[in-house]
C-alpha cells in the first residue's frame, strides 16, 4: 500500500454515459471531479457498433466515438479523467477510503459509483467473435432490435427478460426463434404465457446453442442442439441475441452497501443517494429494468446533484 494518501471532494468510479454524466455536472458545480475509467474505459457501449437511440445524434454514432465526445466534454470543464480501477473501500467512516489499484489510497468526501454491469454470454468462441466484429450478436434487444426488422432471430434464455425482449424482438421481426436450456420457463407465468401466445415466435425447450454461423463477419444461422433426441440442426438467422442475465460490478461495495440478490446496489427511490451517506450510484449498477444509455447519463446527472446538496449541506 501506498502512504500517500490523495484527498478528492467527488470521486466518480467507473466512466460510460452515468459516469461521464456525472463529471459533467460535477464539473460544472466547482466540485472538482476525479473519475476512474475502470477496466473497461467507456463501458458497454464500447461494444456497440451503433447507436441510434440516443437523442441529438440524428445519423446515429457508435458507442466508442459516442464515449470519446462524453469524455471531452467531461474534461472541457476539468474533470480529472484517469486511467485505473477501484479495488478496495472502506465506507465505514466519514472519510470514504477507495484503493486503486491495490496502490493508491483516496479519501474523499463524496462518492458516485457508476461501475455498470456486464452482461452474460454462453462463452462461445464463435459466440465472442461475431460479438466482436458486430456481426449480429447481442445482448440487447431493445438496443440492437431495429437492426433486424423483417429478419429472422434467435434468442437464449429462459427468465422474465428472455421473455421480454422475444416479445420485444416479435414486433420487428418475422420470426424469432427462442432457445430455452432447460424443460422449463424461469419467467413468470404471464411473461411465458405471453410469449407462448406470440405467433411468430418459436420456443424450442431444452435446446443447446452449439456455434453461431456466419461468413466470418456476419450471422447467417445458429446451430442447436435438442437434448432431448440428440437432433443438431441449423437455425436461419442473421441476429443472435442472449438474454441470460447481467452481472452487476459491485463485488467491492458488498460490506458496506445495501445490494439485492444479484448484486445490484439499492438506491433510495427517486434518488441516487445509498445507504452511506455521500456515497451514490448512477447507471447500471442499481438498473436492472431499462439498462440504456440514456436512463444511465440521466442517473449520473441525479448522482451529481445529489453529491453537491450533499457537500452545501455539510459546508
Amino acid at each position: 500500500m501506498s502512504n500517500t494518501v490523495e484527498n478528492i471532494k467527488c470521486l466518480i468510479i467507473g466512466s460510460g454515459p452515468a459516469g461521464y454524466t456525472a463529471a459533467i455536472y460535477a464539473a460544472r458545480a466547482n466540485m472538482n471531479p476525479v473519475l476512474y475509467q475502470g477496466t473497461q474505459p467507456g463501458g458497454q457501449l464500447t461494444t456497440t457498433n451503433e447507436v441510434e437511440n440516443f437523442p441529438g445524434y440524428v445519423d446515429g454514432v457508435t458507442g466508442p466515438e459516442m464515449m470519446i465526445q462524453l469524455q471531452q466534454q467531461a474534461q472541457r470543464f476539468g474533470t480529472d479523467v484517469r486511467d485505473g480501477w477501484a479495488t478496495k473501500v472502506d465506507f465505514s467512516g466519514d472519510i470514504h477510503k477507495v484503493w486503486i489499484n491495490d496502490t493508491k489510497e483516496l479519501h474523499c468526501e463524496t462518492v458516485i459509483i457508476s461501475t455498470g454491469a456486464t452482461a452474460k454470454y454462453l462463452g462461445l468462441p464463435s459466440e465472442q467473435h461475431y460479438l466482436q466484429t458486430g456481426g449480429g450478436v447481442s445482448a440487447c434487444a431493445v438496443c440492437d432490435g431495429f437492426f433486424y426488422r423483417n429478419q429472422e432471430v434467435v434468442i437464449v434464455g429462459a427468465g422474465d427478460s428472455a421473455c421480454e425482449e422475444a416479445h420485444y424482438l416479435s414486433k420487428l421481426c418475422t420470426k424469432v426463434t427462442m432457445l430455452v436450456r432447460s424443460e422449463s420457463f424461469r419467467a413468470s407465468k404471464i411473461m411465458e404465457e405471453r410469449v407462448r401466445k406470440t405467433e411468430n415466435i418459436k420456443i424450442l425447450m431444452n435446446h443447446d446453442t452449439i456455434e453461431v454461423l456466419g461468413d466470418g463477419q456476419v450471422v447467417s444461422a445458429v446451430k442447436a442442439k435438442n437434448k432431448t433426441s440428440g437432433e443438431i440442426f441449423d437455425i436461419p438467422a442473421t441476429g443472435f441475441f442472449v438474454a441470460i442475465g447481467h452481472k452487476p460490478n459491485t463485488d467491492i461495495f458488498k460490506d458496506f452497501l445495501n445490494l439485492d440478490e444479484t448484486g445490484y446496489i439499492i438506491n433510495t427511490p427517486g434518488t441516487s443517494k445509498t445507504n452511506i451517506a455521500g456515497v451514490f450510484v448512477a447507471g447500471d449498477a442499481a438498473d436492472h429494468v431499462y439498462r440504456q444509455a440514456i436512463t444511465a447519463a440521466g442517473t449520473g446527472c441525479m448522482a451529481a446533484l445529489d453529491a453537491e446538496r450533499y457537500i452545501a449541506a455539510k459546508e
